[in-house]
C-alpha cells in the first residue's frame, strides 16, 4: 500500500471548491484508490516531462501524479479540467 501526498497546488485545487461537488468526491475517491494500485487500467505515463508523470482520468478531470516506488508514495501534483491540465503543468 502506498503512502499519497499532496502537492501545494493539488490541495489548493481540492479545497477551493472549484470542482463540482460530485466531480470533487468523486476525484477525491479516484486519488484514493491510488493508494492501492498506482499503476491500475486506465492510468497512463506522460511524455514530454522531465519526471516520470502518471495521469488518470476522472470524468472531464485528470490527476496528474509521480510515483516513488523505492518509498511507497504517490504524490499527486496537479488536478484539472481536461483541456488545461498539461498546459499548466509545463
Amino acid at each position: 500500500m502506498y503512502k499519497l501526498e499532496l502537492s501545494g497546488t493539488a490541495y489548493r485545487i481540492l479545497k477551493s471548491g472549484k470542482l463540482q461537488p460530485k466531480d470533487n468526491a468523486a476525484v477525491k475517491n479516484r486519488i484514493l484508490s491510488l493508494q492501492n494500485d498506482p499503476r491500475s487500467p486506465g492510468c497512463g505515463k506522460l511524455k514530454g516531462f522531465d519526471k516520470n508523470y502518471y495521469r488518470v482520468r476522472q470524468g472531464n478531470y485528470r490527476v496528474v501524479y509521480e510515483i516513488k516506488d523505492t518509498e511507497k508514495i504517490v504524490v499527486i501534483v496537479y488536478v484539472g479540467h481536461r483541456r488545461d491540465v498539461y498546459r499548466k503543468l509545463g
